[in-house]
């Protein structure tokens, strides 16, 4: 099942259900107004929103919008909570070099707290105060959890995982370092993430949701050029042991979002990147400098992953960086 979030004018939009192709969808207002409502009473709704899905499928229903000319929201607009991992320790291992600072321990998962009261659409311009901030993106995977509570195995967090969603984690190089030294949490190198227009059942995988992780290629387009193509299955640590990280010391509310980090494989050179800093990191290894700048105004991104068959999945974020202050 595939679901999303059309702007009606309102902070959290109204829940629809999408069509396989993504042509086609309708609205689930009888069952859940939106998709935060559907989240925290998901055992209920989950059937309802099935039935939908397949009525919409079979063409049985007649109250349908036209899914690529919507004006569409991120599937959650807003969150109670956004919690960012970093489970990929090829990415890891280059960013401790670019900032200079010892690896990651492996034998806990890391993670950070961030800006969840807005996350960006898929299509939406992206605000930025100054190019000498560093502007970057960073491809990544996350999923949506109903209610976790605390204390739970992985294996029990992977009931919890109900929606999978792709990510654009926007980052501000030139100021991470100096919060990172300051042994507090990120706040201004760390933006509003924009999220890919459709949120997925983890069934839509099929066998590319394996242990947990998704076993699919992020493409990832620089100003119109292929930037990267990394896999999203080497994970050190899987989602379902992130959740159950998360939920340690408390009870995670139903729509708290957890990301993958920046997705990275270790054969980085054949496959490219997914941010701007990781080819800087290569850069500095190959050639004792970074020779890539990062974003400008006037940039653009473009992320998707598709099926092993290259059917739609979770759509596409394409994006244009600007000037804050135009």
């Amino acid at each position: 099942m595939k679901l999303s979030t059309i702007d009606n004018g309102t902070r959290d939009g109204f829940l629809v259900v999408v069509s396989a192709d993504h042509e086609r969808a309708t609205s689930a207002a009888g069952i859940a107004a939106t998709m935060q409502e559907a989240l925290e009473r998901w055992t209920e709704v989950q059937p309802q929103l099935q039935e939908l899905n397949y009525a919409l499928e079979r063409g049985a229903i007649s109250d349908v919008v036209n899914f690529s000319e919507a004006k569409i929201m991120a599937p959650l607009p807003r969150s109670w909570q956004w919690l960012d991992g970093s489970a990929f320790d090829s990415h890891g291992e280059l960013m401790s070099k670019v900032f200079g600072i010892d690896p990651p321990a492996r034998d806990r998962p890391l993670m950070y707290q961030g800006i969840s009261n807005q996350f960006l659409g898929p299509r939406d311009d992206v605000p930025m105060p100054s190019e000498a901030d560093g502007i970057d993106f960073e491809g990544e995977f996350g999923v949506i959890v109903d209610e976790v509570p605390m204390g739970v195995t992985p294996e029990q967090a992977l009931a919890h995982i109900r929606l999978i969603v792709q990510i654009n984690d926007w980052s501000l190089r030139a100021i991470a370092p100096i919060e990172m030294k300051t042994g507090f949490g990120w706040v201004q190198a760390k933006p509003p993430c924009s999220v890919a227009p459709v949120a997925v059942t983890p069934d839509e995988l099929g066998a590319s949701w394996r242990d947990g992780r998704v076993d699919l290629p992020l493409l990832v387009d620089w100003n119109g050029k292929r930037f990267g193509a990394a896999g999203g299955y080497p994970m050190s640590f899987s989602f379902p042991e992130l959740v159950a990280h998360a939920a340690r010391t408390r009870t995670l509310c139903a729509g708290t979002i957890i990301g993958s980090g920046t997705v990275s494989n270790e054969n980085f050179r054949e496959v490219g990147s997914s941010c701007i800093a990781e080819l800087r990191g290569i850069e500095l290894l190959d050639y004792g400098e970074a020779r890539t700048s990062f974003m400008a105004f006037g940039d653009t991104v473009r992320m998707e992953a598709r099926t092993a068959s290259n059917a739609p999945l979770f759509g596409a974020i394409e994006q244009r960086v600007v000037s804050a202050h135009a």
